[in-house]
C-alpha cells in the first residue's frame, strides 16, 4: 500500500534527520568556539603590532617578539585547521541528510499517482498534510545545505595575513546564523509525527 509505504519512509527520514541534527549542533557549537578563539588571537595578534617594543622593558628580549608572532600563527594555522576538520563533520551531515530526504521523495514520486493527489493533500485540524511534511522535509534538507555553503565560504575568505578579518569572524558568524534560523528542523520532525500518528489511528 503506497500510504504505509510513505509514512515508512518518512518514519526513518525523521529518525535519520534527528540523529543528524543532533552531531549538527555539536559540530556547529565547536565551531563557534574554534571562531571565538581565532577572534580573539587576532586582536592580541595586532596588539602585539601595535606595541611599540623597543620603547617598553621588553625591548631588551631581541627575540621575543618575533618568538611571539611565531606562537601566535602557529596557534592560528592549528585553529583553521580545526575548523576545517569541523567543516567535514557538517558536509557529512548535510550529505546524509539530503540523501534521507532525496530517498522519501524518490518514494513519493513512484507511489504518487498510486496515493493520488487528495491524499497526499489532506490535512485535520491538527495534523499537516503529506504534502506540508514533504515540504518540511526540503526546507531542513535546504538548511543544512546552505549554512555548509556559507561555512565553507566564510573559511575561504579567512587568511592569517588579514588579522582584522579574522578577528571578526564571530560577528560574521553570528550574522550568518541569524539568517538560516534552525527551528525549521524541530518543526518539521513536529509536523511528520503528527502525520504519522494520524496515519496511525486512521489505520486503526
Amino acid at each position: 500500500m503506497a500510504a504505509a509505504a510513505v509514512s515508512a519512509a518518512l518514519r526513518e527520514c525523521a529518525a535519520a534527520v534527528a540523529r543528524q541534527d543532533a552531531a549538527w549542533r555539536a559540530a556547529l557549537a565547536a565551531w563557534a568556539l574554534l571562531l571565538g578563539a581565532l577572534g580573539g588571537l587576532a586582536a592580541q595578534m595586532r596588539a602585539a603590532r601595535r606595541l611599540a617594543w623597543g620603547a617598553s622593558p621588553l625591548g631588551a628580549f631581541g627575540g621575543l617578539r618575533a618568538r611571539l608572532w611565531r606562537k601566535q600563527r602557529g596557534a592560528a594555522e592549528a585553529a583553521l585547521e580545526q575548523l576545517g576538520g569541523r567543516r567535514a563533520e557538517l558536509r557529512a551531515v548535510r550529505d546524509a541528510v539530503a540523501a534521507a530526504v532525496a530517498a522519501v521523495l524518490r518514494l513519493y514520486e513512484e507511489r504518487a499517482a498510486e496515493l493520488g493527489l487528495a491524499a497526499a493533500l489532506r490535512r485535520g485540524p491538527r495534523c499537516p498534510s503529506l504534502a506540508e511534511a514533504l515540504e518540511g522535509l526540503q526546507d531542513v534538507e535546504r538548511y543544512y545545505r546552505h549554512l555548509y555553503l556559507e561555512s565553507k565560504l566564510l573559511l575561504l575568505r579567512v587568511s592569517c595575513d588579514s588579522l582584522a578579518d579574522m578577528e571578526a569572524l564571530p560577528q560574521c558568524w553570528e550574522r550568518i546564523l541569524e539568517r538560516h534560523k534552525p527551528d525549521v528542523v524541530q518543526d518539521t520532525l513536529l509536523k511528520i509525527s503528527l502525520f504519522l500518528d494520524n496515519q496511525r489511528a486512521l489505520c486503526c
